[in-house]
């Protein structure tokens, strides 16, 4: 028998979704993320197809493709050299007004593009220059709201919470291609319009936000926090291992680069088939996120990233052999799936093993990791879909993201042998 003298133990934290849903303040940190993710699928869709059909008017498939990657790269050039003043910017300053200001820069970026839409200017330089601005606001966004989100829950929730994050995330991409696909049927111009709107929306959210998201005071010169955030990413081999993992691994497997190509001169489906294609594999993550968030993964979190990993290389290859369209949706489907399963387990433990005080530069840095692998990606597709056509670079590049998981399961055993989610 027990001790009746003896304290009764602590009570189990209350870690559901009911409790996850009364934090007022994450609401509408989620709202934010999802109608700013949904403006800036809109946005890309809209964006990728305009210069494949400006450039289509005087240049050939391949030299097209090559042309709508290049999109990637105007933006990761500012994105990468402002990602660690961004990441110190956000250990400093209020993480709700960096986001804000961001957003900002964003409406302004859109109008933009409306306006080019609107007036049917066709040229490609306005088009890639503010493509520059919309990277250099992505370069302080990222790690103020990678920072920002754990300070909205208690800590028990924050597993929860990751994967609520990345099922707004997810959502957002599954309703924004097909509506930017939609919307492009009628115009460009309605497409950007809509995405600026959106991006209103977000800005609003975030201002409803009341609680403080300023992070504690940091020691030391701007130089001596940055130097201090790349060393403690360097020698933790878990959160090193698992974004350097996701850098090369989508820089060779990501096709999303070369779907404009694939819906106009592979599968014949026009800009409707295409929004679907990219709404594709958000259907298949936010089906995977939708299953995390109600059942987070408990044990074997490194096995299961690996595996992640392996599957979305694999996808890939079939998506770039498929000649059928519904084939070509289920693998799309397959490969963001895979994706998700990854990214959960990956930014979870991320978010698990960094101090706050820390946070936005650890954000900044797997933030630039993650874009050098999307934008870099993209840059890499294009080039061998010049050398290999579309499909050629599509099978390259899955087969290559699975022998990178091979290599990293090798490299990193402490990040293979991760268990726990907590």
């Amino acid at each position: 028998m027990s001790d009746p003298a003896s304290p009764a133990s602590p009570p189990e934290p209350d870690t559901s979704t009911r409790a996850l849903l009364r934090e007022r303040d994450y609401l509408c940190f989620w709202g934010a993320r999802f109608v700013g993710t949904l403006g800036v699928q809109i946005q890309a869709v809209a964006l990728g197809w305009q210069v494949y059909a400006i450039a289509r008017q005087t240049m050939s498939v391949g030299e097209s493709a090559f042309m709508v990657s290049m999109i990637g790269l105007a933006q990761f050039v500012p994105l990468f050299l402002l990602t660690l003043l961004a990441g110190e910017t956000a250990d400093r300053r209020t993480r709700k007004h960096i986001a804000m200001i961001t957003l900002g820069i964003d409406i302004v970026s859109v109008l933009i593009l409306f306006f080019l839409a609107i007036k049917g200017i066709h040229a490609l330089w306005p088009i890639f220059v503010v493509a520059v601005f919309f990277g250099a606001s992505r370069a302080f966004m990222a790690p103020a709201t990678g920072a920002m989100g754990p300070m909205l829950v208690p800590r028990p929730l924050l597993p929860r919470a990751i994967a609520w994050n990345a099922l707004a995330w997810q959502a957002g991409s599954i309703v924004g291609p097909a509506l930017g696909g939609l919307l492009l049927v009628h115009s460009a111009g309605l497409a950007f319009g809509g995405a600026a709107a959106l991006y209103v929306v977000g800005l609003l959210l975030l201002s409803a936000i009341r609680r403080p998201t300023k992070p504690e005071a940091q020691p030391g010169s701007r130089l001596e926090l940055i130097k201090e955030g790349l060393a403690y990413v360097w020698n933790n081999k878990i959160v090193f291992g698992s974004i350097s993992l996701d850098l090369f691994a989508v820089i060779l497997g990501g096709a999303t680069a070369l779907l404009p190509v694939f819906a106009r001169d592979v599968l014949h489906i026009g800009p409707g088939g295409f929004g679907l294609l990219r709404a594709s594999p958000a259907i298949g993550a936010t089906l995977v996120g939708l299953y995390l968030a109600s059942q987070p993964i408990r044990r074997h979190a490194g096995r299961i990233m690996f595996a992640g990993v392996f599957v979305f290389g694999a996808a890939t290859v079939v998506f770039g052999l498929s000649k059928l369209v519904w084939l070509s949706v289920a693998s799309l489907a397959v490969l963001g799936g895979a994706d998700m399963l990854s990214v959960y387990v990956r930014q979870t433990l991320v978010q698990i093993v960094t101090p706050d005080a820390m946070r936005g530069r650890v954000s900044a840095v797997s933030g630039v990791f993650i874009s050098a692998s999307n934008e870099l990606g993209e840059v890499e597709s294009g080039a061998v879909a010049w050398l290999l056509g579309p499909v050629g670079a599509a099978v390259f590049g899955g087969l290559g993201a699975m022998v990178v998981t091979g290599t990293w399961a090798w490299l990193f055993p402490a990040l293979r042998k991760a268990d726990r989610l907590e």
